[in-house]
């Protein structure tokens, strides 16, 4: 099973010097195994964080409404949050995973500028009123999808 030699010593009833060598190799090899699994685990979970955080970032960017306003503000402040020692803080995820946290942010950040100043500007319409002279007013334009 754990690649006990065929020399098994049948008068003293255990395994020899050989096949205790070949165990202790086994179980360093299953331990290293386990502990590449687990490290892998880490990660993979580390990197769904940030997957996560980055994408929500994205997707509420130009949000209207409280929940995604809330979501975006959420991740933008996790996003921007330095010298946290959380487990899961930005930058300790960025460190797990060979990333440059500061260049992350300055992409992320330069992103979100580009889409603000994609989304549409306001539209002025008149409004007219017997009580006041003719004024404007600034309404947000709807953006498209």
């Amino acid at each position: 099973m754990f690649g006990l030699s065929s020399e098994y010593n049948t008068e003293r009833k255990g395994p020899t010097l050989g096949d205790m060598k070949a165990l202790a190799l086994d179980s360093d090899f299953v331990e290293s195994e386990f502990k590449k699994d687990v490290r892998e685990g880490e990660e993979g979970l580390m990197l769904a964080v940030l997957e996560d955080a980055i994408e929500t970032f994205r997707m509420y960017v130009l949000a209207e409404n409280k929940r995604g306003k809330r979501l975006f503000q959420e991740a933008e402040e996790w996003i921007l949050e330095k010298d946290s020692d959380w487990f899961f803080s930005f930058e300790n995820i960025c460190g797990v995973l060979g990333l440059e946290p500061n260049y992350l942010r300055v992409g992320l950040m330069r992103w979100k500028e580009a889409r603000l100043k994609g989304r549409p500007e306001a539209k002025l319409y008149p409004l007219a009123s017997k009580r006041v002279k003719r004024s404007a007013i600034a309404v947000p334009a709807r953006r498209s999808l």
